[in-house]
């Protein structure tokens, strides 16, 4: 296994709450893109078990805006299962994930854009940034990476990610298609991408949610006809009172409902204070199966933020989840476990981050940065990129609601399907 770039100062040797032995190497810190401002993007790096020198190296993003891409690395793929410590702020136990995706490739979890995670700046102008910005940020992060691992130059490289990264994988994969074609190097061995559930275009993602909601069995045929009528078949700008009145109707009958997994409880505190209306509709036996001991608040109605028929991604500002609700905890989550382990001193000093007091506590979701939506719809980056020969797999999770029928629509539009 070849190793001649990898620094030995960044390398992982123990993680607090884990006992057993890696299944490969793995390696951490900051990379800064700015000196002047001391602006570094923190990365979490997990060597592929199979065959690193050979296997793809893949590049995690989480969205939100604002979401920490250790949401990947605790919760949905990383090397480690979590298991929550008693008390629970305590530091949990880790374990060895069967189903990491580090068993066939080497994965770059990346806290972007600086502001988020574990990355920062001592320049807090920079946490106000955009689309472009964040794709060209992240760009020249991933061209110092490969400076400092070269040994991973010739790997077939992927970027994928989910949410609001449906807008920062194709943005970025453009910006790094520009530096090949530009000569830039070190130069990046590009394959394609991967977007899960991802935000594309704000009228398909506007109009995609209320016949996935039919598909799914939510809403009654009935309604769903009324509403298709009603609207003209566009949810996206309601015409007249009566289609705003069926797309409430439908609102009100999936308001108690997880969005991330419609057939998971929706996490919350016991506090009946935190309990919203909507949520007391629910049976006694669902409500205690969310129950925490921590107070996260059980989802209320969100005004169409994860439910993009009410407010898709549209130019401008977009809001955090803290913004959206008034600085409390993402909805329907427990993110106990990461909570408690990025912010135990012991972890940050293991995996060579700064500590809270430098840059403060590591948050699932962060209200510090302000971006603004200005890349406009992903259709012609999904265009662009997959008529030059670059690989797209569009993916969504079965039953999450916030981004549905979008893969359909996409090959559809985009990949000539159909």
């Amino acid at each position: 296994m070849k190793q001649k770039g990898a620094p030995q100062s960044a390398l992982v040797t123990q993680i607090p709450g884990f006992n057993g032995t890696f299944h490969s190497k793995h390696y951490a810190g900051y990379v800064n893109i700015d000196e002047s401002h001391r602006k570094n993007l923190y990365y979490y790096f997990v060597e592929s078990e199979r065959n690193p020198s050979k296997d793809p190296v893949v590049l995690w993003l989480n969205g939100g805006p604002g979401c920490s891409s250790f949401d990947g690395f605790v919760y949905e793929h990383g090397p480690f299962n979590f298991e929550l410590g008693k008390p629970s702020t305590s530091l949990p136990s880790l374990h060895n994930n069967p189903y990491s995706w580090s068993k066939v490739s080497s994965v770059i979890y990346l806290d972007s854009p600086v502001g988020v995670g574990l990355s920062y700046s001592k320049n807090k102008s920079d946490y106000v940034t955009g689309d472009l910005k964040t794709a060209s940020d992240t760009h020249l992060f991933l061209l110092k990476w490969f400076e400092i691992y070269p040994e991973f130059l010739t790997n077939p490289f992927y970027i994928s990610g989910e949410s609001y990264a449906g807008i920062y994988v194709p943005t970025l994969s453009y910006e790094v298609v520009k530096g090949i074609d530009a000569g830039v190097t070190p130069a990046i061995n590009f394959k394609g991408y991967m977007v899960g559930n991802g935000v594309t275009d704000e009228i398909i993602d506007a109009n995609a949610l209320v016949p996935f909601q039919h598909g799914m069995g939510l809403i009654s045929d009935d309604l769903y006809e009324e509403a298709t009528v009603a609207c003209h078949g566009n949810f996206y700008e309601p015409a007249g009172s009566n289609c705003s009145d069926k797309l409430n109707r439908i609102d009100q009958v999936v308001n108690d409902l997880n969005i991330y997994d419609i057939l998971e409880p929706c996490y919350h505190s016991k506090e009946p204070s935190v309990i919203t209306t909507g949520n007391s509709r629910l049976p006694m036996s669902f409500r205690k199966l969310g129950e925490t001991e921590r107070p996260l608040p059980v989802r209320k109605r969100m005004f169409g933020r994860a439910w993009p028929f009410k407010a898709p991604v549209r130019a401008g500002h977009v809001p955090t989840w803290p913004e959206i609700l008034n600085g409390l905890d993402v909805p329907c989550t427990d993110d106990r476990v990461a909570t408690a382990w990025l912010n135990n001193e012991d972890v940050r000093k293991a995996i060579h981050a700064e500590q809270t007091t430098v840059i403060g506590p590591w948050e699932l979701c962060t209200a510090k940065i302000g971006l603004s939506h200005d890349s406009g719809s992903m259709i012609p980056y999904h265009k662009n990129l997959t008529a030059r020969g670059y690989r797209a797999l569009i993916y969504r999770e079965k039953t999450g609601c916030p981004v549905h029928f979008m893969y359909i629509l996409l090959s559809k539009c985009c990949f000539g399907d159909g």
